[in-house]
């Protein structure tokens, strides 16, 4: 097994590089001796690598600016946390690293963790060596490599129930690197894109009229290159088309037609510094929109948004009104365990004056003009589809009831789930979503109505989005990434 003993760096970049080699020389360890097992040869009885850790330790609690929202420890000890896929997150763990170094003027340890690499994770994109293998010998598999353990992988840290045992060192990341690494595996799977290619600023929507334009945008952007500075845009089969006058990159070729769309499918308008979007489909309904984010939050993305179409609740509301939410009434139930609902999910100043500002410019109204068509106030969210369909008499509560009584002016079946994970993972999130009808009301989308409001709307509404990421984009990230989504004792690593 490749080992590297702690070795003290005050180099940020320096601490990278020996990140990147102990890395790299543990999977490229278990994949020969992949190649060798595959081959028939004899291994050994337990084939091991681990990953790489950083540690940092301190003998003062002073916080080094009350300002600050991370790269800061929250005390005195030792803090530590196992590393992945430097080649992905090589430019994150260097920013980190900086503000460790810069805030506490101490060294960082950089060493092999006792944290073992499960074989799954070290193949690279698109490597199938073990699908060579005929039953006897994959049966062995479990016996000569470590696969992957979920003991390694829950989201205590995050959740803030993870408690160190006597004497181990504090957390340094929201998540580790098997749990990163699973992640990672995850969003090749629901999005048929690899994690490489996901942006910092992300849409999601519940609609696929979204993605029909996100994706005619993302293709005439490529072929008109004056005006933006988009790379790239990726498509589902790591299908890319290269901005004209660019030349390709090392992955262009690797892309193929999928057979059929995956389960929540994500497209990429891609910027070098990976400041482009995301956009995912993530259909209907929380689970979905629980799963996604609960794997695209390891990525540490500098925010989300939810653009999609919702049920109007107040009479005064028309068909194709805004919504920006500023509070959220969580009836969808998939967070409950992680997140009790007693926890309230506030509004984010900086998204929301970013959201209004891309609703005024891309519509060209102001005052109360703009106050006519967007409306700011309570979004709830419910599992139940149906829920119009629920009895109303002779029980001790209804959901229009509960509905009026926390003031919601709209209701869908993700927003507050984005919302209440991006609070638990620490990722500026926000809301604006379009009335697409009004159950209460009598106003329930008919065939041909709706089409023809979708077509009619799901233009502006995209550009608003992209807008607002766009104006997100030219904040520092120290300001989007406030103090507000902090614990009492958070982690380092923003």
């Amino acid at each position: 097994m490749p080992y590297f003993a702690p070795a003290a760096f005050d180099d940020p970049e320096a601490a990278l590089e020996r990140v990147r080699l102990v890395y790299d020389s543990s999977v490229e360890w278990l994949r020969e001796s992949l190649r060798r097992f595959v081959a028939g040869e004899d291994v050994g009885a337990h084939v091991r690598a681990c990953y790489p850790f950083v540690r940092v330790h301190t003998d003062t609690g002073t916080r080094p600016d009350s300002r600050l929202s991370y790269g800061f420890v929250a005390g005195r000890g030792s803090y530590e946390t196992t590393l992945t896929r430097p080649d992905l997150f090589g430019n994150y763990y260097l920013e980190q690293f900086r503000l460790l170094v810069r805030n506490h003027r101490v060294p960082l340890e950089i060493g092999t963790s006792r944290q073992a690499i499960p074989i799954h994770f070290a193949l690279a994109e698109g490597d199938h060596i073990e699908g060579q293998l005929d039953a006897g010998r994959r049966a062995l598999m479990h016996e000569v490599f470590d696969l992957p353990d979920l003991s390694a992988m829950d989201d205590g840290i995050a959740n803030g129930t993870y408690e160190p045992a006597g004497g181990a060192p504090h957390p340094l990341a929201l998540f580790t690197a098997p749990r990163v690494d699973y992640s990672l595996h995850r969003l090749r799977h629901y999005t048929g894109t690899s994690p490489d290619w996901f942006q910092n600023f992300v849409l999601f929507t519940n609609y696929q009229f979204y993605i029909d334009e996100f994706v005619r945008m993302g293709r005439q952007m490529m072929a008109e290159p004056a005006g933006h500075d988009y790379e790239a845009f990726v498509e589902p089969g790591n299908l890319v088309t290269r901005c004209a006058g660019r030349p390709a990159g090392p992955l262009d070729g690797a892309g193929v037609v999928p057979p059929r769309l995956p389960q929540m499918p994500a497209y990429h308008l891609v910027r070098g510094d990976r400041a482009g979007i995301t956009m995912v489909n993530i259909g209907v309904g929380p689970s979905s929109a629980r799963t996604i984010t609960d794997h695209i939050a390891v990525l540490r993305p500098h925010a989300w948004l939810m653009l999609g179409h919702c049920a109007g609740l107040r009479n005064s509301q028309q068909l194709g009104d805004y919504v920006l939410a500023h509070a959220y009434v969580r009836e969808d139930h998939v967070l409950d365990e992680e997140l009790p609902l007693w926890v309230p999910i506030p509004a984010l100043a900086e998204i929301q004056v970013a959201l209004e500002a891309a609703v005024a410019e891309v519509t060209q109204l102001g005052g109360y003009e703009l106050k006519r068509l967007m409306r700011t106030g309570t979004v709830a969210s419910t599992d139940n589809r149906n829920w119009e369909l629920l009895p109303t008499r002779g029980v001790p509560t209804t959901p229009e009831r509960r509905f009026s009584q926390s003031r919601a002016i709209a209701l869908d079946m993700e927003s507050a789930t984005i919302a209440a994970n991006g609070f638990r993972f620490r990722v500026p999130y926000g809301t604006l979503l379009c009335v697409s009808d009004k159950p209460l009301h009598g106003e329930i989308k008919l065939p041909g109505m709706a089409d023809h409001f979708y077509r009619g709307r799901v233009d502006q509404h995209l550009r608003i989005g992209i807008r607002a990421l766009e104006l997100l984009r030219e904040q520092p990230g120290e300001r989007l990434h406030s103090r507000k989504l902090r614990s009492f004792a958070e982690v380092a690593f923003q």
